[in-house]
């Protein structure tokens, strides 16, 4: 019963599928399942692209300059401008 796909039921699928989207945002969709198929293949396949990504913020928390104890002399000269209002 199910189990031959005609030209027809194909023709109804993406006619159902173009009401849903729109013709706008078909290419949008066609294009985001074709990025997520191939990344669900090359995940499959063991390639991982995701290493070099974590490596970022690691190397930007090395690179952000250090404070050198200014938090520390930020918080005296507020309790210095807090304290002389007596």
């Amino acid at each position: 019963m199910f189990n031959q796909v005609g030209p027809l039921e194909i023709g109804i699928v993406l006619v159902i599928v173009l009401l849903i989207f729109g013709p706008k945002r078909l290419p949008a969709a066609g294009k985001a399942l074709g990025k997520s198929m191939r990344e669900f293949k090359d995940s499959i396949a063991g390639k991982d692209d995701d290493d070099d990504a974590l490596d970022p913020p690691k190397a930007a928390a090395e690179a952000r300059p250090s404070n050198n104890g200014s938090e520390a002399s930020t918080e005296a000269s507020r309790s210095d401008v807090s304290g002389s209002g007596h």
